[in-house]
């Protein structure tokens, strides 16, 4: 049997290698072309610079390059992480070099009213030079007049956005007069864009096109400070759709700062009332009657209702599927770097077991394959680790982060990977990221002492502390700088008695920001994971950005 490649050991400590090469290498070249680069100025003279430091004669001897730690992944499946010493030295010497700068203010409109130049060059602009400013720009004046450029907006007497023109297309379907699209989503998604055209263009209900409203919250149609909607999305990249629970049009949040915990109480309730509104009709529970959501109190009522059926009956092994975009961005090529919507807002919905099998005859089965969910290579590593080692992997993962030492051997830095925790949940720093800004949210033991996998079986304690770990996840991130995050779950599958999910399975969050000097290229398509810090330092810092957030 192979022996499982992670960095989690009996022993309660992380293992890892260190590269320390020297080498020779044979120079195969046979001719120089020796040319001048420029100059070195100094006070008083010139010194010329030429490359004929790129010409050796004779063998190479390479004595001392730099180490490379190379971290296995806890989990096989994500691969490997390689940290290049130099920089991460240099990062724990200056924790400065862990966090970006603030966005560069922006503004075309105030450019050409200094050159005199009249504002009606907006329209004369290059397609990739209006792409450009729609992303970066942070001019509310720039981005109405782009605005205007990218479709037909209708406004009242005195210039208020009231909706966007539709026409209708051969096939009968409804459509906003586009004359740009591209330019259309970086403008309305810029933040800078003032409120009255991101409702019209974006945000308002029905301005996304057709997909129904199927929750709400809160639930009781009064104004709060929070307001969530639920959509439906029917034809979906996930099989069954999916459901998105999205910021309404009188609660708009663009940016991390201004998102509350009761925006997030609300966003994550929508999650879990519909899934366990979906494990309800599967098992035949009595449902609540009348088109109204759940209260808190209600939830709970049936999420214990489905735990006490669950276990008699032998249902399919459902799992969850959540997840989380924040950030979009448009390089002014047209490539899109993120997301497809800057608001914020939560996807979800449901995998089954197993899905049917085709080879060739779409009408007849040949049998079945297993539906994929992220959460099953979490259990697969489970059992090839207690196979191999003869204990729970979860728990000597904890132990290992608990007992955790700096991996350069440093005694005057901080050692400890946790960044926030409670009673319920840990934020930590995983030991091998796979975005360097990587942080991971775990569901530790519940108040009865058991383990907590999904969110059927996570009561209202853990659910609340679930929650507060995102959102302060993802305030520290951004304080540093993020833009870009995706976040991910890696939850155990949903199942009886006689379908039992992993033994020791915890419920996993995975926060994934971009970074602008982290492209992903042929070294992340391999699952080798470039890092210029080491992870304690990366900790030490997140500490600080909450401290300065409490």
């Amino acid at each position: 049997m192979n022996k499982l490649r992670t960095c989690i050991t009996p022993e309660k400590q992380f293992v890892y290698g260190i590269h320390k090469p020297s080498y020779t290498v044979c120079n195969l070249r046979a001719g120089k072309k020796i040319e001048r680069l420029g100059a070195i100025k100094g006070r008083d003279d010139e010194q010329v610079l030429d490359n004929r430091g790129n010409y050796p004669d004779g063998t190479l001897a390479i004595g001392k390059a730099d180490w490379i730690f190379e971290i296995p992944n806890p989990f096989s499946f994500r691969g490997t992480t390689f940290i290049d010493q130099e920089w991460a030295d240099a990062s724990a010497a200056d924790y400065r070099r862990i966090s970006l700068p603030a966005k560069e203010q922006t503004s075309l409109t105030q450019t050409l009213q200094a050159a005199g130049v009249s504002s009606t060059l907006f329209s004369k602009l290059p397609s990739a030079v209006l792409l450009a400013l729609a992303t970066c720009s942070t001019d509310p004046f720039d981005l109405i007049q782009l605005a205007e450029l990218t479709c037909q907006i209708e406004k009242d007497p005195t210039g208020v956005p009231l909706g966007l023109e539709y026409r209708r297309t051969k096939h009968g379907r409804i459509r906003p007069v586009m004359h740009n699209h591209a330019l259309f989503e970086a403008v309305a998604n810029n933040p800078c864009l003032p409120d009255s055209y991101k409702k019209v263009m974006v945000v308002r209900p029905g301005a996304q096109g057709g997909s129904e409203i199927v929750g709400e919250w809160p639930g009781d149609g009064d104004r709060h400070d929070t307001h969530v909607l639920e959509y439906l999305r029917r034809n979906s990249y996930i099989a069954g759709g999916h459901y998105a629970a999205n910021m309404a049009d009188d609660a708009i949040r663009y940016a991390i700062k201004d998102l509350s915990a009761a925006d997030m109480q609300g966003v994550r309730h929508l999650y879990y009332q519909r899934t366990y509104i979906r494990l309800a009709e599967l098992l035949g529970l009595e449902l609540p009657t009348g088109q109204q959501g759940l209260t808190p109190e209600q939830l709970e009522g049936l999420r214990q209702k489905i735990g006490q059926a669950i276990d008699d009956q032998d249902i399919s092994a459902m799992a969850t599927l959540w997840g989380w975009n924040f950030g979009f961005d448009y390089a002014p090529s047209g490539y899109r770097l993120h997301a497809s919507h800057q608001q914020i807002h939560q996807q979800y919905a449901m995998i089954p077991e197993a899905v049917a099998a085709y080879a060739g005859d779409l009408k007849n089965p040949c049998g079945e394959l297993p539906a994929f969910g992220c959460g099953d290579m979490v259990a697969e590593v489970i059992r090839q680790y207690r196979e191999q080692y003869g204990t729970d992997f979860f728990d000597d993962y904890i132990d290992c982060i608990r007992n955790n030492r700096r991996m350069d051997g440093r005694k005057d830095r901080e050692s400890s990977l946790v960044v926030w925790q409670d009673e319920q949940v840990m934020l930590f720093v995983p030991k091998a990221q796979t975005s360097q800004w990587e942080l991971q949210l775990m569901a530790l033991n519940d108040e009865e002492g058991k383990v907590v996998g999904n969110i059927v079986e996570a009561g209202p304690a853990m659910r609340a502390s679930l929650d507060r770990g995102i959102l302060l996840a993802q305030k520290v991130l951004a304080g540093l700088g993020a833009r870009m995050v995706t976040s991910i779950e890696y939850p155990k599958r949903i199942t009886s008695k006689s379908r039992k999910g992993e033994a020791g399975q915890h419920l996993l969050y995975a926060f994934l920001p971009r970074l602008p000097k982290s492209p992903g290229a042929f070294s992340e398509a391999q699952l080798r994971f470039i890092n210029g810090h080491y992870p304690e330092d990366f900790a030490a810092v997140c500490r600080q950005q909450l401290a300065r957030l409490d």
